[in-house]
């Protein structure tokens, strides 16, 4: 276990409030290098909407169903990630995060609108919204701020 793992210690606290008014993506390749992707960048890219989909929000339960819309991490990482990755560290502005494997790409989103809207910087702006999501809130990533590619081992 790593120091810099985003799972291990984590701070699972319900956060009402945004940890920054900045909605900008880093991404983090696995060479090192970041880029920043801006959130009307983030919205130019293939859109996809999940319908019934939910949120699992640790101490609030669970709310919707919702229309989420976004990129998936699949069509994310068609057009930002060459070569192989195993998965992806979605972390969120206030340091919560998890993985999502490369497998599960098609079935992640990268979510900037519900039910028709954009959503708020306070409703998360950029949440990951895993549709498979069935515990505590352990995959609901709100206010996303970096992604952290990895490789194959």
């Amino acid at each position: 276990m790593t120091t810099d793992d985003p799972l291990h210690p984590h701070s699972h606290d319900p956060n009402p409030e945004p940890p920054s008014d900045d909605p900008t993506l880093l991404l983090v390749l696995t060479d090192g290098r970041s880029h920043p992707i801006p959130f009307p960048t983030l919205q130019q890219l293939p859109e996809t909407t999940m319908p019934r989909c939910f949120i699992i929000s640790t101490g609030h339960g669970t709310s919707g169903p919702f229309a989420f819309t976004g990129v998936t991490l699949h069509d994310f990482a068609q057009v930002y990630i060459t070569g192989e990755w195993a998965h992806v560290e979605v972390i969120s502005g206030d340091g919560f995060g998890c993985r999502v494997w490369a497998n599960e790409a098609k079935e992640t989103l990268l979510a900037w609108g519900i039910d028709g809207r954009t959503l708020t910087r306070r409703e998360g702006c950029v949440r990951l919204i895993v549709p498979s999501e069935r515990d505590d809130a352990l995959r609901q990533v709100k206010w996303v701020s970096e992604i952290r590619v990895r490789s194959p081992e």
